[in-house]
C-alpha cells in the first residue's frame, strides 16, 4: 500500500473563469489587498500573446507593458490582435479588461532567429552567480525568492529584512504559474521575473516607496531552467518619477535587460522588513 501523499498543485496566479480568468490569493498585491500584482498581470499579458501570435522560427524579444489603471481582484479578461506579421518582424498587441474598461495593454515583438553576425561587440562581462546548488536543492518547486544585496552584504538569504537598504539589490527567483495546470513557457517566466524591476531597483533604505506605471522586458534569448535572477543596473528619479533598469540572468548566463518608469507612492510606502517578495 502507497501512504505517499500526492503532490501539492503548484502555486498559480490566476484560475479559469468562463471566458476569463479569476484571480487566486497568491496574486494579491502589498500596495492594496484587492488589487493584483504586476507579475502576475505581465503573466497573463504573456501567456496569451504568445499564445495567440508566436509561430515557428520567430523569437519573443520586446514586451512593454502599461500598467496604467489598478488592476483588480476581479474576473478579467485577455484580447490579442496581431499588428505586423512580416518576414522578419511579428507585433501583436493584448489588452486586460475588467467590466468592460481596458486596465492594462501590451505590444509585443517577435524575432526571426538566424545566425549571428561576424565580429566582436563588446559587453558587459559580468554574470550574476546566484544561489549555490544546495539553496536551489532546498528551494525545489518553491516559490520564494533569495535576495542579494551590494558587494559585501550577507550573501544569498531568503529574508527581506537582511538586505534592506541602499546597496544594489539582486533576487533569484522562481514565479508561480500563471495557471496551476500549465507550466509556464520561458517567455512568461522571464517577463513575470522582469516586473520585479521595479522592486530591485526603487528598493530603499525605507522599503519601496515607488510603483511603477510600465515594465519592458527585452530578450536576446529565452530562459534555460526554471529559476532565473535578475539585478539593479541603475536608478534615476527626480519630482516623484524614478526610472530604473535591471538585467536578467539565467544559470548559462544574461538573457536580456528590463527597464521601468515608476511614481512615487509614499502614502503606502511598502517596508520589506515586514512584507513578502511577491506582491508589489
Amino acid at each position: 500500500m502507497n501512504d505517499a501523499l500526492p503532490p501539492e498543485p503548484p502555486v498559480a496566479f490566476f484560475a479559469p473563469d468562463g471566458d476569463g480568468y479569476l484571480p487566486l490569493p497568491a496574486s494579491a498585491s502589498r500596495w492594496s489587498a484587492d488589487m493584483v500584482t504586476g507579475p502576475a498581470v505581465c503573466g497573463l499579458i504573456a501567456r496569451a500573446v504568445e499564445r495567440d501570435h508566436l509561430v515557428d522560427g520567430f523569437v519573443p524579444s520586446r514586451l512593454t507593458v502599461d500598467l496604467f489603471r489598478p488592476v483588480r481582484s476581479t474576473h478579467l479578461t485577455t484580447q490579442t490582435a496581431l499588428v505586423r506579421s512580416g518576414r522578419r518582424i511579428r507585433v501583436a498587441d493584448v489588452e486586460v479588461v475588467q467590466e468592460g474598461v481596458t486596465v492594462a495593454r501590451a505590444s509585443a515583438v517577435f524575432l526571426l532567429a538566424t545566425a549571428t553576425p561576424p565580429g566582436e561587440v563588446w559587453s558587459r562581462p559580468e554574470r550574476l552567480v546566484g544561489p549555490g546548488d544546495e539553496v536551489r536543492a532546498a528551494a525545489d518547486g518553491l516559490v520564494a525568492p533569495w535576495f542579494g544585496s551590494g558587494d559585501d552584504g550577507p550573501g544569498w538569504t531568503p529574508s527581506m529584512a537582511d538586505h534592506q537598504g541602499a546597496a544594489r539589490k539582486r533576487m533569484w527567483t522562481r514565479m508561480p504559474h500563471v495557471l496551476a495546470d500549465e507550466v509556464p513557457t520561458p517567455f512568461t517566466r522571464a517577463v513575470m521575473t522582469g516586473e520585479t524591476t521595479s522592486m530591485m531597483t526603487n528598493w530603499g533604505s525605507s522599503g519601496v516607496g515607488y510603483i511603477n506605471a510600465d515594465v519592458t522586458v527585452a530578450l536576446a534569448r529565452l530562459p534555460v531552467g526554471e529559476d532565473i535572477g535578475v539585478e539593479a543596473d541603475h536608478h534615476i528619479s527626480a519630482d516623484g518619477i524614478a526610472v530604473g533598469s535591471a538585467t536578467l540572468y539565467d544559470r548559462n548566463g544574461p538573457i536580456g535587460s528590463c527597464t521601468v518608469t515608476a511614481l512615487a507612492n509614499a502614502q503606502r510606502q511598502v517596508d520589506l522588513k515586514v512584507t513578502g517578495a511577491l506582491g508589489h
